[in-house]
């Protein structure tokens, strides 16, 4: 797969503050991209600037084999962004919002209509078209800016805390959208989120703080260099969990145990096979990871 976006020693700083600091990474063509990090890392710094609508100091920028500084009409085209406020107009309806929308990129009349009829059926708001957008509720409004951010049939997908304040229905049924975009469009996502399931998804994650990379890989990679693994036994006291040495906790019907990789778990269980007969094996979760890397911890889109 080729480097859909791709950029090197990117910095910039408003005053004393250094925003984003010799920043370097790549973006796979139709890859699910997690851009982490807590409020003032950096992410929307550096969105800001691959979008246009900040200058950097320094570094280079290449969307789609296009340097930014030197077609950014193109650069444009190629971008589809959600942010994480909503830019859409309250005043007008939904579909007043997505014709002048669609007419800054020349889409008029019958070519308006058609795309008009395709996202409303993807996104499931026909029924919506003549309400005011002041009068939709969170998740209804999220539709429309994924269809506003759509239209002009953008090969990346920039997701700004897409479904942050949103009910876990509307979330899933969201991301089954974003899922169908991938699979039968090759889009590329490029997305910042709080919540950490959302990340555990991606392709390849990277997590920023202070403007520079903390950490980058594949989930899987980041959850067995920066967390252990937990073994989870059931049907047992706790004495007998005490002779195995190992930290735990009581949970439930259960005790804990955190071993620091599958190899350890392996040779705890053939070393003491009795007490392994009701057990389970899970790996540590992308909030373990992004605590181990930052010291701070998300939460439903707040910094804890």
């Amino acid at each position: 797969m080729k480097n859909i976006i791709q950029i090197d020693h990117l910095n910039k700083s408003f005053g004393k503050v250094k925003a984003v600091q010799d920043l370097s990474f790549r973006v796979k063509e139709g890859e699910l991209f997690a851009f982490l990090g807590v409020n003032g890392a950096g992410k929307s710094t550096t969105i800001n600037i691959m979008c246009g609508q900040l200058s950097k100091d320094s570094g280079n920028i290449l969307i789609d084999e296009h340097d930014l500084d030197k077609d950014i009409d193109f650069v444009k085209r190629e971008l589809g962004v959600v942010f994480q406020s909503s830019v859409l107009d309250a005043a007008l309806s939904v579909y007043d919002n997505l014709e002048s929308r669609a007419a800054l990129y020349g889409i008029t009349k019958t070519a308006f209509q058609e795309r008009l009829a395709e996202l409303a059926k993807l996104l499931e708001f026909e029924d919506l078209l003549k309400r005011g957008v002041g009068k939709l509720s969170g998740g209804q409004r999220r539709r429309i800016d994924i269809a506003r951010a759509l239209f002009h049939k953008p090969k990346i997908l920039i997701l700004d805390e897409p479904t942050t304040g949103l009910d876990p229905q509307t979330r899933k049924n969201l991301w089954n959208v974003i899922s169908n975009l991938r699979k039968n469009e090759n889009m590329t996502v490029f997305l910042t989120t709080h919540y950490m399931e959302e990340a555990a998804e991606a392709d390849y994650v990277v997590i920023i703080d202070g403007g520079k990379i903390s950490a980058e890989g594949t989930p899987l990679e980041l959850k067995n260099t920066y967390t252990g693994d937990y073994i989870t036994i059931y049907g047992v006291n706790e004495d007998a969990i005490k002779e195995l040495g190992k930290e735990y906790e009581h949970i439930r019907d259960a005790y804990r145990l955190f071993v620091p990789n599958t190899k350890t778990a392996t040779e705890l269980i053939i070393k003491h096979p009795s007490l392994f007969y009701d057990y389970e094996i899970t790996k540590g979760k992308m909030d373990d990871v992004f605590l181990a890397v930052t010291g701070k911890t998300l939460m439903g889109g707040r910094e804890k």
